[in-house]
């Protein structure tokens, strides 16, 4: 007796990269398209504050030894070691001049940096940096004794704070603090750390702040409406 069921053909195509051709071939013969990848170089461009010439004042000494510079003037004394990344050199006419030795992103980023902290070297020992805070609060006074500075600022003790050599700080009317030297680094830090200890909250303003800081404000919360 013949069968009812019908025959059926699968015409199924599986010759793919893949897998490879269903008549004998391998899939590890397939054929695949190969890629290549392009390296694509970065164009370093010059800084526009490295490539300015420093002014070298002429109360301000200058000693240059591969990389590393010394700066004597009337308010003091500050010393630098340059990186491998970045040169320094003083042309005839008395200029500082600060170039990149090689051509890569990390010797443009120091390009324009390291120009800055050494025309703040000049800067400072001839002129000398000044940086002046505020304090903002009831009760919230600053007083020098001896070598320390001492704020009262709503704690259960004073805050003394002992003041670093090469720094000047004088104190106005108990709330108005100076500090004047001529490392800019160090004048920064000491008036970072003066304001850390009560930063000005932003409903009151109270703390301490620098004295062109503008603290922006919050509403406070409303009452509940009747």
């Amino acid at each position: 007796m013949a069968s009812l069921a019908p025959s059926i053909h699968c015409s199924c195509n599986l010759n793919t990269a893949f897998l490879g051709d269903r008549s004998g071939i391998p899939a590890s013969d397939a054929s695949f398209r190969s890629v290549r990848f392009l390296r694509r170089l970065v164009e370093c461009k010059e800084s526009r504050i490295g490539k300015k010439p420093i002014e070298v004042p002429s109360n301000v000494a200058i000693t240059l030894q591969g990389q590393d510079l010394k700066v004597k003037g009337p308010l003091g004394e500050l010393s630098r070691t340059y990186p491998r990344e970045v040169k320094i050199e003083r042309d005839e006419s008395g200029l500082l001049k600060v170039s990149k030795a090689v051509e890569t992103r990390r010797a443009n980023q120091m390009h324009g940096l390291f120009r800055t902290l050494t025309d703040n070297m000049v800067v400072g020992v001839s002129k000398g940096f000044e940086k002046r805070l505020q304090l903002v609060g009831v009760g919230y006074r600053a007083v020098l004794e001896g070598k320390d500075l001492i704020l009262n600022l709503g704690f259960s003790h004073p805050v003394r704070m002992p003041i670093p050599d090469g720094l000047k700080v004088k104190v106005e009317d108990n709330t108005r603090i100076s500090v004047t030297g001529f490392d800019k680094c160090a004048i920064g830090e000491f008036a970072a750390t003066i304001r850390k200890w009560r930063p000005p909250e932003p409903y009151k303003g109270k703390g301490v702040k620098y004295a062109d800081e503008i603290v922006r404000r919050k509403e406070g919360k409303a009452g509940k409406k009747k």
